[in-house]
């Protein structure tokens, strides 16, 4: 054995295999350049496995990277050997490295087929994107049943609210209703005594002044009280079929005297309304109250327009009063249809002129509401059902459709049914 080593490193009887070139030059330089490239790139490939295979730790498989860059550098190394025995005949130290570069690429070849398996297992990058795409879109499903749960619970807050702000408005309605109609009962009692005391007063009375003043707060509570019982639906209403139209544009010219010249007055009637059975005085009164808001929420002048539309499958009409003022805030909308709540200074507003507009409404069988659009403004909207046909009852009257847009006007309302108002 230490024989066979002895001799396969002698070189005394053995030629360089630049002889086999005939030393030309061409040839020697040609291999000389050849192998040195391909040294240099084999030798660079290991460097790049053990650089990547260093900063990428999680990455399957490692070691196999490393076993890789072993076989690749034993065969740059076979290639410095032929350049090498160019002039020195180391075929022994040749043959070494060659038996190197075989077992290596034995190693390599055997463990690389062991983990084929292993390694066709592994996702492609077509089969991750395939998998994010899915991901994304369980993700994206996901999101939309937490939207969809979460406006769920939002309308059902709003329904909650709602609810609530109705059962509000039906107990102030019933508690108003019950005061007022007492205390106007007591009104009457007083002003019926005053005017007994009056016409047994001599004319020229000192005490005449102050009956009429007395006389004249009476009235004043009176009214206040008709109010109440408008806003509760227990005032005396005298409904007649009405030709709504008509009715308002009669209305007109006193509304524009009421508003004053700042404020344009614009009129948009739908043509071939159905006649509604409701209080023509009453309507007017509503129609009154809602022009004086409007006026008191353009200051700096503005436009203020009556308008009327028909309602969906012709079960009645719509009485809208707009106005181009600069809004509400939300949390006062919710609170316009109450009694007593007003927006307005102390002394310049009794909070009653909503109320009553909400009860008239109510009362003749139709509803009041906020329509929020994305003009300026506030749009307040009386709906009434149809006249009923003979020998049959009235058309229940539907409300109004409530659009979402940013609230408007100080002094006016919003949604449909009781709650989300305007202040008076």
């Amino acid at each position: 054995m230490l024989e066979l080593l002895r001799r396969l490193w002698e070189v005394e009887n053995l030629s360089p295999h630049g002889i086999c070139l005939l030393w030309r030059p061409e040839l020697i330089w040609t291999h000389v350049v050849s192998d040195s490239l391909i040294a240099f790139a084999y030798f660079s490939i290991p460097v790049g496995l053990a650089y990547f295979v260093s900063r990428r730790r999680d990455v399957v498989f490692g070691w196999m990277f490393w076993s890789f860059a072993v076989f690749i550098t034993a065969c740059g190394a076979t290639h410095l050997m032929a350049i090498w025995t160019l002039w020195v005949p180391d075929y022994g130290l040749e043959a070494a490295v060659k038996l190197l570069t075989g077992l290596a690429s034995i190693g390599t070849a055997v463990a690389l087929w062991v983990l084929m398996p292993k390694a066709l297992t592994l996702p492609s990058p077509t089969q991750l994107r395939q998998a994010n795409e899915a991901l994304e879109a369980r993700i994206a499903e996901r999101d939309a049943a937490l939207a969809a749960l979460e406006a769920a619970n939002a309308e059902r807050a709003r329904a909650e609210e709602a609810l609530r702000q109705s059962q509000k408005m039906e107990a102030i309605g019933q508690l108003t209703g019950g005061v007022a109609h007492d205390f106007n009962n007591l009104l009457n009692v007083v002003l019926l005594n005053l005017d007994r005391v009056e016409r047994g007063l001599a004319p020229d009375s000192p005490l005449r002044r102050r009956l009429d003043d007395a006389v004249k707060g009476a009235e004043r509570a009176a009214t206040m009280t008709h109010k109440l019982l408008a806003f509760a639906r227990r005032q005396p209403l005298s409904p007649v079929s009405t030709d709504v139209n008509a009715q308002i544009a009669s209305f007109a010219e006193f509304v524009r005297g009421t508003i004053g010249p700042r404020i344009r007055l614009e009129t948009d009637f739908a043509p071939d309304l159905p006649r509604v059975n409701i209080d023509p005085n009453q309507l007017e009164n509503a129609l009154l109250n809602l022009a004086v808001n409007a006026r008191d929420a353009m200051p700096e002048g503005g436009t203020l327009t009556l308008a009327t539309r028909p309602l969906p499958e012709g079960d009645g009409l719509a009485v809208e009063v707009s106005d181009t003022g600069t809004g509400m805030a939300p949390e006062i909308e919710a609170r316009a249809f109450e009694p007593f709540f007003t927006t307005k200074p102390l002394g310049q507003g009794t909070g009653l002129g909503l109320s009553q507009v909400f009860g008239f409404a109510q009362q003749s069988g139709g509803s009041a509401a906020f329509v929020r659009r994305e003009r300026p403004g506030t749009t307040v909207r009386l709906a009434f059902p149809a006249q009923a046909p003979a020998g049959r009852g009235p058309i229940a009257a539907r409300p109004a459709p409530a659009s979402t847009a940013p609230a408007s006007g100080p002094g006016f309302v919003a949604p449909l049914r009781p709650p989300v108002p305007v202040a008076s």
